[in-house]
């Protein structure tokens, strides 16, 4: 299979994932691409994040940027993340910058690399002029479970709803974000630990490890997993916790930690 990645990040999934794809003798990397993370429109974006802030609070958006660090660096006590421009270049894969990630950049990179498959490793919308250019779209790894956990962060909302499972899900990339159709999902147990941060940080990893192996497995046996990929049907969306929800977390983060006998 040849695959083309898009990211937000040099880091996260895509530092992680990279090192096993390319090790993966079915898979040939054409081409990782990386968004700068620039503002196609700048009215529409501060727009999002007024409405966001108004939806969840200040005090909410304020836990937002505390628990960004639970899922960047805190987790890379747990797992190798590598930075995916410097192993480009270690190994001669074609890295490549784009202002942001659905600018003509990214479609002309795209028609460029010709790759069967494109791989959503840490993206929020993807436009269908990217997402349609390779020959079976784009496949994405949310890590949480879908349909339940739509555009959720990891491992928080299952312990808001009292549940001691998380896992990821790969699926096809459509108009709509998280919706498309699944081709894996793994459950894992949540392991609690001490702090909630390291928590989610530790969990997060073995999501991060779990997935890089059914992601690899996906594109090794591709045509068996594409073509009995399954709809999702009704899901629940989320966003980030408004203040009284992060409570409820902690709450019921206790709770459930104690359960587990910890």
């Amino acid at each position: 299979m040849k695959v083309i990645i898009l990211s937000t990040s040099a880091y996260g999934t895509t530092g992680h994932h990279l090192p096993a794809l390319h090790a993966c003798k079915d898979v040939e990397i054409a081409m990782v691409v990386v968004s700068e993370g620039q503002m196609s429109n700048r009215k529409n974006q501060y727009l999002r994040r007024i409405k966001k802030i108004l939806k969840i609070g200040l005090r909410g958006a304020m836990n937002g940027v505390k628990m960004r660090k639970w899922y960047n660096e805190d987790v890379s006590k747990y797992t190798k993340i590598e930075n995916a421009g410097e192993y480009c270049a270690k190994h001669n894969i074609p890295f490549r910058k784009v202002p942001y990630t659905n600018s003509d950049e990214t479609v002309k990179l795209f028609k460029e690399a010709n790759a069967d498959v494109g791989l959503s490793l840490g993206n929020g919308y993807i436009s269908g002029k990217v997402f349609r250019v390779p020959k079976f779209g784009m496949l994405n790894i949310h890590h949480e479970v879908l349909p339940q956990y739509q555009n959720a962060q990891s491992i928080i909302w299952q312990i808001y709803n009292g549940s001691a499972e998380t896992g990821y899900t790969i699926h096809k990339i459509d108009k709509h974000i998280d919706t498309g159709e699944i081709l894996l999902q793994e459950k894992l147990p949540i392991v609690f630990r001490d702090t909630l941060e390291d928590t989610v940080a530790f969990n997060y990893a073995r999501l991060f490890d779990a997935s890089a192996v059914g992601l690899v497995r996906v594109l090794q046996h591709f045509e068996q997993y594409y073509s009995t990929a399954k709809p999702q049907g009704a899901g629940t969306s989320y966003t980030t916790p408004s203040y009284r929800q992060f409570r409820v977390i902690e709450r019921q983060f206790n709770k459930l930690k104690q359960q587990q006998g910890k």
